[in-house]
C-alpha cells in the first residue's frame, strides 16, 4: 500500500509518501517548509521533487491523502485542489483527513490528552480533543472552532495531562499557562513535532484506507467549520443595510 499524502492547510506545506507492507510502515520521503511562500508556489514543485528523488511513478500511489480542513482558506482551496486535480488524472480515490486529526497523529503513541491548536484568529482556535490507544487515534471531542476559554472548560473535565501543539501554542502558551489551564499538568510538543506533517497525515490515511474511508476527487471538499472573512464581513454589511432599511 503507498500513498501520497498532502498538507497545506496551515502555515507549512508538505507532501509525503508512505508506504504499509507485511511487516511495518515507514516514510519513504517528505519533504516540509514552513517559509514566507504562498503554497501555490511550493506544493507542487515539493511534489515533484518528491517524485525525481525516490523515482516515483504517480499512477503506483494507491491513494492521494489531504489534509481537508480546518484551517487557512486559501491553502486548504490548493492543496484540495491539488488533490482533486491528481485523483482525476490518475483515476485515484482520495483519503480526507481531518486537519486536526492529521496533526494530533504527529504524538502517535503518547499518553495523555491530545489538543491541536491551531490560530483561527478573532479570539477562537480550531481545536479537536484526542487520546491514543496504541496507534488508534480516538477522538474524544470532533474538530470545533471555539475560544480559547472555552476549550479550557472543555479541558478540565478529562482531568489528565495535555499535550498541546499547533500554530496556536505561541499564541497562546501564556494564556494557558498563567491563566486558564494554571494548576494542570500541561506540556507542549517539542518543534519538531508541533506542526502540520505531512507524513502524519499519510500515516493515519492507512488506517482510514483499511477502514473503507475513501472518497472520489469529485466528492471531495474541504471542512472550514467558519465560513472566511469575506464571507463575514458580506453578511455585515448586508445586515448594516437592511438595519437602514
Amino acid at each position: 500500500m503507498r500513498i501520497l499524502a498532502l498538507d497545506s492547510s496551515g502555515l507549512v506545506a508538505s507532501v509525503a509518501v508512505v508506504e504499509s507492507g507485511a511487516k511495518d510502515e515507514e516514510t519513504i520521503a517528505e519533504y516540509t517548509v514552513n517559509y514566507k511562500k504562498t503554497h501555490s508556489q511550493t506544493l507542487l514543485p515539493m511534489l515533484d521533487e518528491v517524485a525525481k528523488m525516490i523515482e516515483l511513478d504517480l499512477n503506483a500511489v494507491d491513494a492521494i491523502a489531504v489534509a481537508g480542513g480546518p484551517g487557512s482558506f486559501t491553502g486548504l482551496r490548493i492543496g484540495s485542489a491539488t488533490a482533486k486535480g491528481l485523483g482525476l488524472a490518475l483515476d485515484k480515490p482520495l483519503i480526507h483527513v481531518p486537519t486536526l486529526e492529521g496533526l494530533a497523529y504527529n504524538l502517535c503513541g503518547t499518553d495523555g490528552i491530545v489538543c491541536p491548536i491551531m490560530d483561527a484568529r478573532r479570539g477562537q482556535v480550531y481545536t479537536g480533543i484526542y487520546e491514543f490507544r496504541g496507534k488508534e487515534l480516538v477522538v474524544l471531542e470532533d474538530q470545533m472552532a471555539v475560544s480559547i476559554e472555552e476549550l479550557g472548560e472543555k479541558l478540565h473535565a478529562y482531568q489528565k495531562r495535555i499535550i498541546f501543539l499547533g500554530d496556536g501554542v505561541p499564541v497562546f502558551k501564556e494564556t494557558l499557562v498563567d491563566g486558564i489551564m494554571a494548576g494542570c499538568e500541561i506540556s507542549f510538543a517539542p518543534a519538531n513535532m508541533n506542526r502540520q506533517r505531512a507524513a502524519s497525515v499519510g500515516a493515519l490515511a492507512l488506517r482510514y484506507y483499511e477502514k473503507g474511508k475513501t472518497e472520489t476527487a469529485a466528492e471531495h471538499q474541504p471542512d472550514y467549520l467558519r465560513v472566511s472573512q469575506a464571507e463575514r464581513e458580506r453578511r455585515e454589511r448586508e445586515q448594516k443595510e437592511k438595519q437602514k432599511c
